[in-house]
């Protein structure tokens, strides 16, 4: 199971599943900065736009994890090649091996969208409602695996 020892050496990939709309969700495991993309379809082209807007935030990571859904298949995967050097699939039932973005889902969950079904129609609201949440998610909220620190204020405090 990969680890990292600096910022973007491993970032995390999954989904979350609101009815008839899906987070695409990253992890810095390092940072534990977290990034989420709201969309309506559940496809690998889906995941591939998902995944260009993120790493507007990331830039370029040594490695990314993901689950092995289909969603991060063939399009996923050429996004993928052009922001990391290597690309990791997690074992089938190995929750651990995501452990990092596991937990950022129940989060994303328990603090921000809740266990609600979505409409397609309410993409641009709970987008919004969910960039809110990593603003404060990633800026303000301390972490106890970074000694209460928010994870933008602990990647400061590295440089």
């Amino acid at each position: 199971m990969p680890t990292a020892s600096k910022p973007r050496k491993v970032v995390q990939n999954d989904t979350v599943d609101f009815d008839n709309l899906y987070a695409f969700t990253s992890v810095d495991i390092f940072t534990r900065e977290a990034s989420v993309i709201i969309g309506t379809g559940l496809e690998a082209k889906d995941g591939a736009k998902a995944l260009e807007k993120q790493m507007e935030y990331f830039k370029f990571v040594e490695l990314m994890q993901k689950g092995g859904g289909s969603k991060f298949e063939k399009e996923w995967l050429e996004t993928a090649k052009k922001y990391c050097n290597k690309i990791r699939t997690s074992r089938p039932y190995k929750k651990n091996e995501q452990s990092y973005i596991e937990s950022f889902n129940c989060t994303l969950r328990k603090e921000c969208l809740g266990w609600t079904n979505y409409r397609r129609k309410d993409q641009q609201l709970v987008q919004a409602k969910v960039n809110q949440f990593l603003d404060f998610y990633n800026n303000q909220r301390p972490h106890l695996s970074l000694n209460l620190l928010a994870p933008t204020e602990y990647l400061s405090h590295l440089r």
